[in-house]
């Protein structure tokens, strides 16, 4: 069912936070995104805003907070988010309604407010929760049809008619700035028919959007309807699935493995859905040369809100600042959120509080909204050449990869993400 519009949603609403009311700023009132910080003082829950993070347990201290938004604070306020994604999503609702009260510019006693800030910058972002599970689906058609013809070859026809995924694995995702280590792996080099066990030569980035799911879930064997699977969407965050090529096409019989496993990087604010909810657009139609939408994956609500419109950004810096090197929009994806935890459970899997998903490449059909280096370098045959005439047909050691998100809509203020990145480092050759 749609999220109803209210007041924390108003674009005229200005924070008491003059950082907050910068245009362009990835956290206006408006958004309000929860995550985990630590100061010195130990990690715990807080939220963004503007330049500062509100600090949740000092609230809940100064006794600003009562009823259900108090409720679902002091979850918050907690080293992880879990116990939060397990609140009604009315105890959620009413914390950030109570927030964009305290923390509106209209606030006439701001003294317990302001008392509760602090400065982003004085702090490091932690996870925001352990994922129960991760799982990366494929879901652009763009990237799906421009990998295979890279490949000389036609794609798998699923894809058409369902969201593709594997299993990823959740204990290598970590928060933003976590370093990237190029993995040793196996790898059959260009040139040569002999496998060899080495730095991974084809480290490549890709430009991805996840979601967190509230609880509870569904009991094992059994499935779970489009509508209940909106309803588990807990908030959202971008999205670097890195991909050690050369050893992910050696090893492709199964699916991704290794060549996926070393590192999966997420932004750290976690933007809740209602926060999201002005930004909700169709999801994807299908042409008439395509497979119509499955029974157990169609519904009114999604066809008509099912997608978002998010614009996502890749910068490149190799050492001489960064460089926007692609441009796409989550709007463009084959398939909905919605659809992917649909389908995840329709064998009888069981989704969990905590589990993390995440929409696989979002390309786009456009030059610019290539979402990897094999998309943008057609498998290197064709260099990125950057402003300063360096050339990348891959990542290397140095480069610095950031991505950024902003949710836009006519007549609302946009709210972004913040910055999911990481920077290669070299390899750990075994002696």
């Amino acid at each position: 069912m749609p999220i109803e519009l209210n007041a924390t949603h108003d674009p005229q609403r200005r924070s008491l936070v003059d950082s907050a009311n910068i245009p362009g700023t990835d956290f206006p009132i408006q958004n309000l995104p929860f995550g985990v910080f630590d100061d010195g003082k130990g990690p715990r829950g807080g939220v963004a805003l503007g330049e500062a993070i509100i600090d949740l347990a000092a609230l809940i201290e100064a006794g600003a907070l009562s009823g259900a938004a108090l409720s679902a604070a002091q979850l918050a306020a907690k080293p992880s988010l879990l116990e939060l994604f397990e609140a009604p999503i009315s105890e959620v609702s009413a914390l950030r309604a109570a927030l964009s009260d305290l923390y509106s510019a209209d606030n006439r006693s701001p003294q317990a407010a302001t008392g509760a800030l602090i400065p982003m910058a004085s702090a490091t972002m932690r996870m925001p929760a352990r994922p129960s599970a991760f799982t990366d689906f494929c879901t652009s058609a763009d990237h799906i049809l421009r990998m295979a013809a890279n490949g000389g070859r036609s794609p798998q026809p699923a894809w058409a008619t369902l969201p593709v995924a594997y299993n990823g694995r959740a204990s290598s995702v970590a928060v933003s700035g976590t370093p990237v280590i190029r993995p040793m792996g196996q790898v059959v080099p260009r040139g040569s028919n002999d496998m060899v066990f080495q730095p991974e030569p084809m480290l490549d980035f890709e430009v991805e959007f996840g979601a967190w799911l509230r609880g509870p879930g569904n009991a094992l064997g059994d499935a779970i309807t489009m509508q209940r699977a909106d309803e588990l969407l807990f908030g959202c965050c971008l999205v670097n699935d890195w991909s050690a090529r050369a050893i992910q096409f050696y090893e492709m019989i199964l699916g991704p493995h290794l060549g996926k496993s070393f590192l999966t990087t997420i932004s750290p604010w976690i933007v809740t859905m209602e926060a999201l909810a002005p930004f909700r657009v169709p999801g994807r139609g299908r042409a008439a040369e395509e497979p119509a939408v499955p029974a157990y994956l169609h519904d009114p609500f999604d066809r008509e809100a099912g997608g978002l419109n998010i614009e996502l950004t890749a910068k490149l810096d190799t050492g001489s600042g960064p460089q926007r090197i692609v441009r796409t929009n989550v709007a463009e994806l084959f398939w909905t959120l919605a659809q992917m935890v649909a389908h995840q459970a329709c064998g009888g899997a069981p989704l969990e509080t905590g589990d993390l998903i995440a929409t696989g490449t979002v390309s786009g059909a456009a030059d610019e909204a290539r979402a990897c280096l094999v998309e943008i370098t057609s498998m290197g045959a064709d260099p990125l050449i950057l402003l300063d005439g360096i050339q990348r047909t891959m990542l290397e050691d140095g480069d610095r990869l950031s991505l950024h998100g902003r949710a836009i809509a006519e007549g609302y203020v946009s709210i972004g993400f913040g910055e999911c990145s990481g920077t290669i480092m070299p390899a750990k050759e075994f002696a």
